[in-house]
């Protein structure tokens, strides 16, 4: 494990209990453990959807661009939402 560095927070009272909560149930040591075991979670998040950017959505831009004949235009998209919002209003769906 790398060096450790203490910091302090304030937190709202929920968060706070919430991490109380997940120490007096053993899930986890110490306080400081919940935070790294957040922290963690948030980093693992945002490499996910970094990837899922670099490796899905940029291509996916990239081909519609170059084609732009594949793309569906968005007064399009919408109308057909809308149609079916409305349907299932009537309880046609």
């Amino acid at each position: 494990m790398s060096a450790t560095e203490k910091r302090t927070f304030s937190l709202p009272a929920e968060q706070a209990a919430f991490i109380d909560q997940l120490v007096q149930s053993g899930a986890y040591a110490t306080s400081s453990e919940v935070i790294r075991a957040g922290l963690r979670a948030l980093q693992e998040r945002d490499a996910a959807v970094e990837r899922w950017l670099r490796e899905e959505v940029a291509p996916a831009y990239d081909k519609w661009t170059a084609d732009p004949s594949q793309t569906i235009p968005a007064k399009k998209v919408f109308d057909g939402i809308r149609a079916r919002h409305a349907a299932r209003l009537k309880g046609d769906v």
